[in-house]
């Protein structure tokens, strides 16, 4: 994690906030806008000097430095969650707050694969005074612009409607990068700080595929060229104001010689207004928004109809993000449900024990490392599956850390709620669900972070099959153990238990030692059969029955045939499938299935015609396992 982010920060973060900060300073006609927290504070943290954090309170002051978004990062909206969308939001927004006494007005959501209805009304209801995205299906965008409606007020939320509205603008068809095309150059025009290089910039300073220089020679042609472009996109808008991004990813590091060929063609064209028939002023986000406010027109009304799936062509269509890094998806939103028990125990704790032993201003630090975790990996590539295995590892390595952090801080409340003495580590055996509880009395602690009641199945892994589980008054409590469907060395048990909202209970978990034994579990297997020989045969059902239900299987095939509810004795018939799809790997073939597209050859196919089947039944409850594979 260090080493990732000391080399992106050497390689171009902190170069970035460092140079323009310094070049704003150089000319009060220039501006700056910057979107995602995350490198910001570390630059903030660790680079910037006494001199820089002045420089940005003025610039800030004077509107000519401004955050917008201004969130942890700029959030994916296909597979996170409102919860994480808001927390990543609430750490950025705060550190502004505190540190500026500023909150965001715009958004600057452009990356994002597709944008959902719930971001416009997020925003509304952070404050936002206008919402600004680009990724939208390429048809619907050309058609948008062709009718000049890619701005509109957004009604994202069926419930709130016109209460949470928002401006918002769709980028047009060059999105938020500058275009690089020029007629009188082989290399990419308005870049001139180049490619950054990572992760060792190059000691000469000159970076791969430097744009030409602005001279007296060319700065027509760049003229002439910037208008066309800008009388372009003025066709697609119903107001004169023209919106040029300038910039791209990982651009602006080298700000001086950026600044500097931008300042010479800004003035060229002004100076030249007459002739090319429009004027060029650098200008934020906030600026752009109150120029088209300020034309007070009346917009179109958009529901809450979103923009998914995003698609860049035909047949290209970036749903494979919505299942990429499954095990990453998984662990991050293990760690988002962690972070809200761990913050509402500790709160409980605080409110109920003022006086503690525990240090608050740690436990504050743990819970932090998590706060973090899980907000920066609500990134459009983040939580998506789309960034390289480096990155990745730091995602997962930041979560492992909050997590194991905040399940030491539960514990040591658990501990000194229960005056529990210390001996040393007691940390060490922070509980790791495949390890098993070894052969001594355990106690299984269970907290329940909802706010109403609860009565459920907890599971634990045992690594044997003899044990019994009490509670805190030493009562045998209702528990089942068995085999389990994913280790062979250890067992899975079963405890019944019934919390109440934003509470906890501890059980003792024994090696048997009486007759109050845990249930045991008993597994009886359906192998697999040759569906072309079953067909001939009589269809047979299994039945599998509790006091709710009864749950009928094909044997020939060991799938689920139907459901009755025995109170009612209504029965729905089914047909259960597994399917799997096929998908291209060849770039000869059409567009490849990676991590953003999904192109699959054909429809999904069921991966088998009958499966394996396993019951596990005891006293307590009835575990079904189906094996497709």
């Amino acid at each position: 994690y260090i080493f990732f982010l000391q080399e992106s920060m050497h390689a171009y973060a902190a170069n970035v906030y460092s140079s323009v900060v310094e070049e704003l300073m150089k000319g009060k006609q220039r501006k700056f806008i910057a979107v995602e927290q995350e490198f910001f504070i570390l630059w903030w943290n660790a680079v910037a000097t006494d001199t820089h954090k002045q420089q940005v309170h003025q610039l800030l002051q004077e509107g000519r430095l401004e955050f917008v978004i201004g969130g942890q990062v700029m959030h994916d909206e296909a597979v996170t969650l409102i919860d994480d969308q808001i927390l990543q939001l609430t750490e950025g927004h705060g550190f502004l707050y505190e540190t500026f006494g500023i909150r965001p007005q715009f958004s600057w959501h452009v990356d994002p694969f597709g944008a959902s209805a719930t971001t416009p009304t997020l925003f509304a209801l952070a404050g936002f005074n206008a919402h600004l995205i680009s990724r939208i299906d390429y048809d619907l965008k050309a058609d948008m612009q062709k009718n000049k409606k890619l701005q509109f007020v957004w009604q994202g939320s069926p419930s709130l409607s016109e209460r949470q509205e928002i401006f918002t603008h769709v980028m047009d068809q060059y999105s938020y990068c500058t275009p690089s095309q020029i007629p009188f150059s082989n290399r990419s025009g308005f870049y001139w700080n180049g490619i950054a290089a990572f992760p060792d910039p190059p000691k000469d300073g000159v970076y791969p595929n430097m744009s030409l220089p602005v001279t007296d020679t060319n700065i027509h042609l760049y003229a002439q060229t910037m208008v066309a472009n800008i009388k372009e996109r003025a066709a697609w808008f119903r107001t004169s104001d023209v919106l040029w991004p300038w910039g791209c990813d990982k651009q602006f590091f080298n700000a001086s010689v950026q600044y500097s060929n931008m300042d010479l063609l800004l003035d060229y064209i002004n100076k030249h207004s007459d002739e090319f028939g429009v004027t060029v002023q650098y200008a934020t986000v906030g600026d752009y928004f109150q120029a088209v406010y300020s034309r007070n027109l009346t917009w179109e009304i958009r529901d809450s109809q979103d923009f998914f799936p995003y698609s860049t062509e035909p047949f290209q269509a970036w749903t494979g993000f919505y299942t990429s890094r499954s095990t990453l998806k998984g662990i991050a939103r293990r760690a988002s449900s962690l972070l809200y028990a761990g913050e509402s125990f500790f709160t409980q704790y605080v409110r109920k024990r003022p006086e503690s032993s525990i240090c608050k201003c740690g436990a504050l630090k743990q819970l932090q490392s998590l706060r973090w975790a899980v907000s920066e990996v609500q990134h459009h590539d983040g939580i998506t599956g789309t960034e390289s295995p480096k990155v990745k590892d730091m995602y997962m390595n930041n979560l492992m850390y909050g997590m194991f952090n905040v399940k030491k801080l539960m514990a040591s409340i658990i501990f000194d709620m229960n005056n529990a003495k210390k001996n040393g580590e007691v940390y060490s055996s922070v509980y790791v669900k495949d390890s098993g509880i070894p052969d001594v009395d355990q106690y299984v602690v269970v907290y329940n972070p909802l706010a109403w009641n609860i009565t459920t199945f907890v599971t634990v892994s045992v690594s044997h099959l003899a044990v019994s589980v009490y509670d805190e008054l030493g009562h045998a409590v209702p528990a089942q153990v068995q085999s389990s469907a994913e280790s062979h060395s250890t067992y899975d048990l079963y405890i019944l238990v019934a919390i109440s909202g934003l509470s906890y209970r501890k059980y003792n978990v024994k090696p048997l030692n009486g007759k109050e034994s845990a249930f045991m579990g008993r597994s009886v297997k359906y192998k697999q059969k040759d569906v072309t020989r079953a067909d001939q045969q009589r269809r047979q059902l299994l039945s599998v029955v509790n006091n709710c239900y009864q749950v009928l299987f094909d044997q020939n095939t060991n799938l689920m045939h139907s459901i009755t509810e025995r109170e009612t004795n209504q029965t729905v018939q089914l047909t259960q499938e597994f399917l799997e799809y096929h998908v291209n790997g060849d770039v000869m073939k059409g567009p490849i299935s990676d991590n953003y597209l999904f192109a699959p050859n054909v429809s999904a196919v069921p991966v088998s015609k009958a499966v394996g089947l396993e019951v596990v039944s005891g006293n307590l409850m009835t575990e079904i396992r189906q094996y497709f594979y």
